[in-house]
């Protein structure tokens, strides 16, 4: 079968949200929903030298951007009791919205967070790799907008060759056995790392 999957190249992302703010502005999303969301990350210290100043000690930052990954065993579509939830032919994940009731079992099945409960239509909706845009010749959105271009949206074995490297888990991540995300990310400098803490803003 098709898989189509997201690639993000972490040192070509900035943090910039442009990828975020595009699809929430395309899909006119509420306050407190998000299709995709940018993660930031950070580790290290700092330690003092005998001159009283502190130096940097293997002090880094991230970012990854993430939305609905298309799981080749999605935990949404497997817990879904109605069907809303469903694997198209492309391999991309998505969602009925006649067929949903609103039960948020995806919501609390999914390990990304990706499924978003939309309080005014009492329904669940998520990103669709903007399936009417693609049809109608476009890349998604967050492709188009990203200013570093640093996400790709293509078959997955097209980007596994593109980008041999990449993988599919980052320590700030679900493991990839879990749900099998069809996600790629070339990783940045310290996203390998074990230790590191997330910043909220």
């Amino acid at each position: 079968m098709t898989q189509y999957a997201f690639h993000l190249d972490g040192g070509k992302c900035t943090g910039c949200k442009t990828c975020q703010v595009a699809c929430k502005e395309t899909y006119k999303l509420p306050v407190s929903n998000l299709y995709r969301k940018v993660y930031n990350y950070q580790g290290g210290s700092w330690k003092p030298t005998e001159a009283g100043h502190y130096v940097p000690d293997g002090v880094f930052g991230y970012f990854v951007s993430l939305a609905c990954n298309h799981c080749s065993s999605p935990a949404c579509v497997a817990n879904c009791p109605t069907g809303a939830m469903y694997k198209d032919d492309d391999g991309t994940v998505q969602h009925d919205d006649e067929a949903c009731i609103g039960c948020q079992t995806c919501v609390n099945s999914c390990p990304y967070g990706a499924p978003q409960f939309i309080e005014e239509d009492k329904i669940v909706q998520k990103c669709d790799t903007c399936r009417a845009l693609r049809e109608a010749g476009h890349e998604p959105v967050c492709v188009e907008a990203c200013p570093m271009r640093a996400i790709e949206f293509s078959e997955m074995d097209d980007l596994r060759a593109a980008h041999p490297d990449a993988v599919s888990e980052l320590p700030c991540t679900e493991p990839a056995a879990t749900t099998t995300p069809n996600i790629l990310i070339g990783a940045s400098r310290g996203a390998l790392l074990e230790d590191f803490n997330p910043v909220v803003l």
